[in-house]
């Protein structure tokens, strides 16, 4: 189908609040004071593997998510195989059982989680988080134990503020996973801080190794998940837990310098620097990203394009080690479903280690090939 020759304009998006560096530093500061509380002597060099008796993993691994508890202010952590996908997944299935009513915002889910959300049975329920009344109304009805909440944006033009959906849900009695990939060390507070009773994320997003997740949050529901993952091919190995730990304590002030990056692009581009851009919007689009309306519906073509000057055409695990230059791509899965209309227009941008000059370049040359 030939895309419309009069482009829908990008809705108001409402970003997370962000942390800034002065503040990462004071993160990486006390995450590093935490894993000094749990690590003695050479225990940083060492590690071990398999099911520990009377431990049920290995020792490594313990140290590792005892850290992560102590750093964001919970009972208990879990490092799970699966990444942020598994960790949701061993979270949910330790929450609900086939059949249950769960509560979910009325938005695209993220399809990996739909895909959970299918295979455990449950009876997703929406209402619309981003109006306190209806969700007021679905909490008053008292047919939720859980409701699950996505902290970054599931809809472009999603405004609700997590901290406050969890406080609705707290009042009524109901619980709350939330999936805090894409924010966790991003913004000032994960669910778990926020009161969550569990936040799930992907390690490997964070520049960990591949396939490690963690659960975040009460004990009774991370003692469900380690009982229900008893084998030992099933455990975070201890050398996987101590890498995971290594890559975290870089990504919080990395990620403060992202998000500055991102802003400064957004600002360039608005003031008119590359010809070509119709329009931006700095946005949680899974990852804090900028989506750029272009003039001319070139959307589709444009990372292919920008990977001749080194840009990365397509992500790997939307922030991970194996990402440092900036990322070209189409918008996400999720918010091509709530908009398809912006395919042919839009692209999204990372800047991931790069500096906004290189990013505003790649994205110049890209558009005058693109004009030949």
């Amino acid at each position: 189908m030939a895309a419309p020759q009069t482009p829908v304009h990008l809705p108001t998006t409402y970003p997370l609040a962000t942390v800034g560096v002065d503040e990462a530093v004071r993160v990486q500061y006390r995450l590093l004071e935490h894993t000094a509380a749990h690590f003695e002597g050479t225990q940083l060099f060492e590690t071990d593997a398999g099911v520990v008796p009377g431990l049920g993993r290995p020792r490594t691994t313990a140290r590792v998510e005892a850290v992560l508890a102590g750093h964001f202010g919970a009972e208990d952590a879990a490092l799970v195989q699966g990444a942020g996908t598994g960790a949701i997944r061993a979270a949910l299935q330790a929450a609900v059982s086939p059949g249950d009513p769960l509560l979910i915002h009325r938005a695209p889910v993220y399809r990996t989680t739909a895909v959970t959300l299918r295979g455990l049975g449950v009876r997703t329920v929406e209402a619309d988080f981003n109006d306190p009344a209806e969700l007021r109304q679905a909490l008053a009805s008292g047919r939720f134990r859980w409701a699950y909440v996505q902290h970054s944006r599931q809809r472009l033009a999603d405004s609700y503020d997590p901290a406050e959906v969890i406080a609705a849900c707290a009042e009524a009695g109901v619980r709350t996973v939330v999936d805090d990939n894409y924010a966790v060390m991003r913004v000032p507070a994960s669910g778990v801080e926020l009161g969550a009773d569990a936040s799930c994320f992907s390690l490997f997003k964070l520049h960990g190794p591949e396939g490690v997740g963690a659960v975040v949050g009460s004990r009774d529901l991370v003692e469900h998940i380690r009982a229900d993952n008893y084998s030992g091919g099933g455990q975070v190995q201890g050398a996987q837990a101590l890498d995971a730990l290594r890559a975290l304590t870089h990504v919080p002030v990395m990620w403060a310098i992202q998000s500055r990056v991102g802003a400064e692009v957004a600002d360039r581009l608005t003031a008119g620097e590359v010809p070509g851009v119709a329009e931006v919007r700095i946005a949680n689009a899974q990852d804090r990203c900028l989506l750029v309306r272009l003039e001319r519906p070139v959307a589709r073509q444009l990372p292919a394009v920008a990977a001749k000057y080194g840009a990365a055409p397509y992500p790997v695990g939307s922030n991970s080690r194996y990402e440092i230059t900036p990322l070209f791509y189409r918008m996400s899965s999720s918010s091509l479903d709530d908009a398809p209309e912006l395919a042919d227009w839009t692209v999204r941008i990372n800047p991931m280690r790069a500096g906004a000059d290189l990013v505003v370049e790649i994205l110049r040359r890209s558009l005058l090939d693109l004009e030949g």
